[in-house]
C-alpha cells in the first residue's frame, strides 16, 4: 500500500555560494537532515528542450513544487528541476503513432516528444544521480495529460514507459491488489484517462489521477496515488481577504482524508498571478499539507517554498 510523500522540513545549506534546502529526515548526516548525494547533478546550459543534462543539479529537492503545463517553459523539464520541482506535467496527443506534446494542437511539433522532452532526460539525470533525480533515492511525477483518444493514447503511453524500465515506477497487480516497484520517476496520467482498462491491466507503467468524487471508492493508492481536481470547483475564496472558516475546514477535511485513504492531492486553477491573492492561497495550502501546488510560475514558487521555509 502507497503512503503520500513525507514533506520533510527544510533547512537551508549553504553550497557553492548559494543558500539551498535540504529537506528534514531522520538518520542523515547533518541532525534531523535528509542526506545529500555526494555527486548531486548539475544541469548544462542547453540550447535546446531536448538537450540531455549534463552534469550536478545543485538545487535540492522541493516536495510541493509541480510545475504545470511545464512543457511552455524555454527548457521543458531542466527549468523545473533546475529549481528543485519534483512534479512536472506534459500534456499529450496521439498523433501518427508518436506521443507529441502540447497545449493545443495547433502547437503540435513532430520533434517535441513525450521522449525527447522528458523520457529521455529523466533517464540521463536518474542515472547522473545514482538513480533518482536528486540523488536522494525519491521518486519524481511525470504528470502525463492525456488529450484525445484515452484508450489509444493511453496504450501508446504505456508502450514507451517500458522502455525505460530502469527509470519508470512499475505497478503490477496481485492477489492483495497492486504492488508497486518505485524508482526514479513515477508516470501518473490525467485528463482522458480509461479507469476500466487502467484497472485490469497486470502490469503497468503509470498510475491514475484521481477526481475528488473519487476520493472514497476504495480504489487501491498504488492504482490511484494522486485525487486532483479544479480549485474553482470546491472553494469561492481566491486570496481575497480572509480564507472563509467553512472553507478552511472544508479544505482541511478534504486532504485528511485522502492522506487516510495513502493519496496525495492537488488542486489545479488556483491563483497564479504574482501578488498578495496568490501567496495566500499557497500559504492556505501549505497550512493544510497540500502535496503538490500547481504553478505556471517555476521561481514564484520556489522563491515562496524557500523563504516559508526560512522563516
Amino acid at each position: 500500500m502507497r503512503t503520500p510523500r513525507p514533506r520533510h522540513a527544510l533547512v537551508p545549506v549553504a553550497l557553492a555560494g548559494a543558500a539551498l534546502l535540504v529537506p528534514l529526515s531522520a538518520g542523515s548526516a547533518v541532525a534531523g537532515t535528509r542526506p545529500v548525494a555526494a555527486d548531486p547533478v548539475v544541469l548544462g546550459a542547453a540550447t535546446s528542450p531536448a538537450a540531455p543534462a549534463a552534469g550536478p543539479v545543485v538545487a535540492q529537492p522541493l516536495p510541493q513544487a509541480h510545475a504545470h503545463n511545464d512543457y511552455e517553459h524555454e527548457r521543458p523539464l531542466l527549468d523545473a528541476v533546475e529549481r528543485g520541482f519534483t512534479s512536472v506535467e506534459a500534456d499529450v496527443y496521439l498523433v501518427d503513432g508518436q506521443l507529441l506534446v502540447a497545449h493545443d494542437p495547433e502547437d503540435l511539433d513532430p520533434a517535441r516528444t513525450l521522449q525527447s522532452l522528458y523520457l529521455e532526460p529523466l533517464e540521463d539525470l536518474a542515472e547522473a544521480g545514482g538513480g533518482s533525480l536528486y540523488g536522494d533515492g525519491e521518486p519524481v511525477q511525470l504528470l502525463i495529460d492525456i488529450k484525445g483518444d484515452a484508450v489509444a493514447t493511453w496504450l501508446a503511453i504505456e508502450d514507451v514507459l517500458a522502455q525505460y524500465p530502469t527509470t519508470m515506477t512499475s505497478f503490477t497487480m496481485t492477489d492483495a491488489g497492486y504492488d508497486a516497484t518505485p524508482r526514479a520517476v513515477t508516470a501518473v496520467v490525467s485528463g482522458n484517462r480509461p479507469v476500466d482498462l487502467m484497472a485490469r491491466d497486470h502490469l503497468r507503467w503509470s498510475a491514475y489521477d484521481g477526481r475528488s468524487g473519487d476520493l472514497f471508492n476504495g480504489s487501491d493508492p498504488d492504482f490511484m496515488p494522486l485525487v486532483s481536481d479544479n480549485w474553482a470547483n470546491q472553494f469561492s475564496w481566491r486570496g481575497e481577504g480572509e480564507m472563509p472558516a467553512a472553507e478552511r475546514a472544508k479544505l482541511v477535511d478534504f486532504v485528511t482524508a485522502a492522506h487516510l485513504a495513502g493519496r496525495e492531492v492537488r488542486f489545479w486553477n488556483t491563483p497564479d498571478a504574482p501578488g498578495p491573492a496568490r501567496d495566500a492561497v499557497w500559504s492556505e495550502l501549505v497550512a493544510a499539507q497540500v502535496d503538490q501546488i500547481n504553478t505556471d510560475d517555476l521561481d514564484g514558487l520556489r522563491d515562496f517554498l524557500l523563504a516559508r521555509s526560512q522563516a
